[in-house]
């Protein structure tokens, strides 16, 4: 008997918590990095920045997020790595505060 699991972009972003920046020592989520997710039958696709375009953990994160994104989805995940600028007003309310920013 096959288990079926429920997937959802919530349960997603549940997930992707467990991928932190080591530089900032804050999650993808937290930060705002995870710019859209889409989950389709037979795959999955993530779109995040980084705080940097020159973020030396850029090739860590962006796969470590393809990794824990596939776990969770059970399904092919492919990430992108987009083009937007980064900036502190994306981080989740709240997150600012714990890392001083606000």
């Amino acid at each position: 008997m096959s288990e079926q699991v429920h997937v959802s972009e919530e349960g997603l972003l549940d997930a992707l918590r467990e991928v932190v920046d080591p530089e900032i020592g804050m999650n993808v989520v937290e930060l705002g990095l995870i710019r859209h997710t889409e989950i389709y039958e037979d795959r999955a696709h993530v779109n995040m920045i980084m705080t940097t375009p020159f973020c030396p953990y850029a090739p860590q994160l962006l796969e470590q997020t393809r990794r824990t994104a596939q776990n969770y989805v059970r399904r092919p995940t492919t990430i992108e790595m987009g083009m937007e600028m980064w900036d502190p007003s994306m981080m989740e309310e709240g997150a600012a505060d714990d890392w001083g920013l606000f």
